[in-house]
């Protein structure tokens, strides 16, 4: 699946993708603010509350919770990027919105490639299933080419990227 497309916020390039989920709205808030819930499937636990100008630290970056909107709402910066999940209910179930402002167009394709690996094992999660990293980013290469294509950007970053974690030189 690729369903991210590429905007401009604020002159900026952002990743968009939007899923509807067969869950309630309060069931999927917990699953994007609660860090138990969180490491579960996203990249990296947010050790917050969250709560508006709450300061969080990860992976080595600190960032700071923005908006909180409990429970359709929750926005956050990390790194000098912009973050946010948008919930609305969607008959049954849920439309999840995450928005992810970049620094580099250039990169669009990669970091929608990583996207699309964390997104796709969210709904496992809600259904208390687990799936693993490696699992999820079974065919991030595939994915990658596809959004490099999509987005109308030189895949050759990416491709760097995916050789040196298969740690190979990298020249592709």
């Amino acid at each position: 699946m690729i369903d991210g497309t590429l905007e401009t916020i604020d002159g900026r390039p952002a990743l968009r993708f939007e899923r509807v989920l067969p869950y309630p709205v309060e069931r999927v808030w917990r699953a994007v603010s609660v860090p138990a819930e969180l490491e579960r499937w996203f990249p990296a636990a947010a050790g917050w509350t969250p709560a508006a100008g709450e300061v969080i630290e990860a992976a080595g970056g600190t960032g700071e919770v923005t908006e909180v909107d409990p429970p359709h709402r929750l926005a956050w910066t990390f790194a000098g990027q912009s973050y946010s999940f948008e919930l609305t209910p969607d008959g049954d179930g849920c439309r999840l919105v995450f928005v992810h402002v970049i620094d580099d167009r250039g990169l669009s394709a990669q970091t929608a490639a990583g996207w699309e690996a964390y997104l796709s094992r969210l709904e496992p999660h809600l259904a208390g299933e687990s799936v693993s990293e490696m699992e999820a980013h079974g065919q991030w290469e595939e994915v990658h080419e596809r959004y490099a294509e999509r987005f109308g950007v030189d895949p050759a970053p990416g491709r760097r990227f995916a050789a040196v974690l298969r740690g190979e030189g990298g020249d592709a």
